[in-house]
């Protein structure tokens, strides 16, 4: 029996009046049985199981952020609940990478305060990268006081102990670190899906890009120890899991300040030979540290995922520079060579950004033929968008509307035309796919991934779901496959 399964067995026998634990994750599981004792007790006042809704924007970290904050509110004793209308909880784990996550947020509150009026008992609960930065939070203070609790990245784990103040005080709580240092192990968690799982193995983020964020939300890097996540994994296999995706702001990173030093090259050759587990994925990578050794151990499992995200932003070296990004465009270009030269098969996507200050059509243009030479399977391609306290943001030239949408759609069109020639190139082929799912569009059929992270879709029943079948590419409709599942 894993700790993790061990504590949440022990909860009921916690002495909830006893002194508070110290250490961690001790406490939290003390908090945890004082909660678990409060709603028991409210849902028996109102004759019905009290639910809570959480509601993520962002990335892959926050999705598995989401996870660890339901499994914390189930083993308090919530369920999930179908919408904001049957919720007694709500949590916005927010996300502050680009303008419009941060609009879809306050229009979200703004929604709620009709909810909290009719619902007083209501609990409104904002966390994540927003709440890491101060005018966000004096703005919900003056704009949205109904909210009951403000948190941010660094103290996630401690949500049990937040309500319990809230139930005590019966007073909103802003609890907002700068950074952190240490990383809590072994606290409940609620996976979407039980056959993939996504697996932290760092926080954090040492780069500083001019244009973004992420490093003054997310603090600064902090490796998980090796032996900490191989654990992890391995309780996760034996509980069904087959895929995992190794997950960090800079994953190529991993491992800096460990004692002894472990690269993520190194990790990844242990996490291989997990039995039982069939895929592995990671993300993100950035250019400047991935290692001829990454690429080397790559190839040589076929348990990693021919999927490379590796991101460009720009193919112009000047803005290159000013983005604070370390490599130029040739760099760029022969990391691409040498993992296609290793594996002919990989699937490389990337994101770019349109309209970094400064930028001219001659950049651009330049940044259209690395999407030409390097043929990307996939592109994420966004406007750049300013983030008040990062160098970019007090650049000259911010880029005007017209021509920033001029260029993206240039970009864009490049983008779309190359990702497709690319897709096309499995057709008649047959491949490994994992079953991930019902087609949202066809019950007859099932939607999987292959190994290059390409969707297909294909005549099954819901027995395959989480299973890894072969799988007749028969045609290819842009970015996705028909296929037919071979007996």
């Amino acid at each position: 029996m894993s700790y993790l399964e061990d504590m949440a067995k022990q909860i009921d026998t916690i002495d909830i009046n006893g002194p508070e634990p110290t250490k961690e994750p001790e406490r939290q599981y003390y908090f945890m049985a004082k909660m678990k004792h409060v709603v028991k007790e409210k849902s028996e006042r109102l004759g019905r199981p009290l639910k809570a809704l959480i509601n993520t924007f962002g990335c892959q970290m926050n999705e598995r952020d989401s996870e660890k904050l339901l499994g914390v509110l189930q083993q308090i004793g919530y369920e999930v609940a179908e919408g904001e209308d049957d919720a007694d909880i709500i949590l916005f784990n927010t996300c502050t990478v680009r303008d419009n996550a941060d609009q879809r947020v306050f229009g979200r509150l703004g929604v709620l305060k009709h909810k909290k009026e009719k619902n007083p008992e209501l609990i409104i609960g904002l966390c994540g990268c927003m709440m890491q930065e101060t005018l966000v939070i004096q703005k919900i203070q003056k704009s949205y006081p109904y909210v009951d609790l403000i948190f941010g990245t660094h103290n996630l784990y401690k949500l049990a102990e937040l309500l319990y103040t809230i139930h005590e005080t019966d007073a909103p709580v802003v609890d907002i670190w700068e950074d952190a240092k240490e990383i809590i192990e072994d606290l409940p968690v609620e996976r979407k899906y039980k056959f993939k799982s996504g697996v932290n193995i760092m926080f954090g983020c040492n780069n500083f890009c001019s244009y973004c964020i992420v490093p003054y939300v997310r603090g600064r890097e902090r490796s998980r120890n090796p032996k900490d996540i191989i654990r992890e994994i391995e309780n996760l296999v034996a509980d069904g899991v087959k895929e995992v995706m190794l997950l960090g702001q800079n994953v190529n990173s991993y491992g800096k300040g460990l004692e002894p030093n472990v690269t993520f090259a190194e990790l990844l050759q242990e996490v291989v030979k997990i039995e039982g587990l069939e895929r592995v994925r990671f993300m993100s990578s950035h250019p400047k540290d991935l290692s001829d050794d990454l690429i080397k151990v790559m190839a040589s499992s076929d348990k990693i995922c021919r999927h490379m995200h590796l991101a460009l932003q720009s193919g112009s070296d000047r803005l290159l520079e000013k983005m604070n990004r370390h490599y130029t465009k040739e760099k760029y270009l022969e990391i691409v060579r040498k993992m296609r030269e290793a594996m002919p098969d990989l699937a490389i996507t990337t994101d770019i950004i349109v309209g970094f200050p400064g930028e001219t059509v001659e950049d651009v243009n330049e940044t259209i033929d690395i999407v030409k030479k390097a043929k990307f399977d996939g592109a994420f391609t966004f406007i750049y968008s300013k983030r008040t306290g990062t160098p970019a943001a007090a650049m000259p030239d911010q880029c005007s509307e017209e021509f920033v949408k001029e260029q993206f759609d240039r970009v864009l069109t490049t983008v779309q035309e190359t990702a497709k020639e690319q897709a096309a190139r499995f057709t008649g082929q047959t491949v490994k796919v994992m079953v991930e799912g019902r087609n949202d569009k066809d019950e007859s059929m099932v939607t999987g991934r292959m190994s290059q992270n390409t969707v297909v879709h294909f005549k099954g029943d819901a027995s395959l779901i989480g299973s890894i079948v072969d799988v007749h590419l028969d045609e290819c409709l842009g970015f996705y496959y028909m296929g037919t599942k071979k007996s």
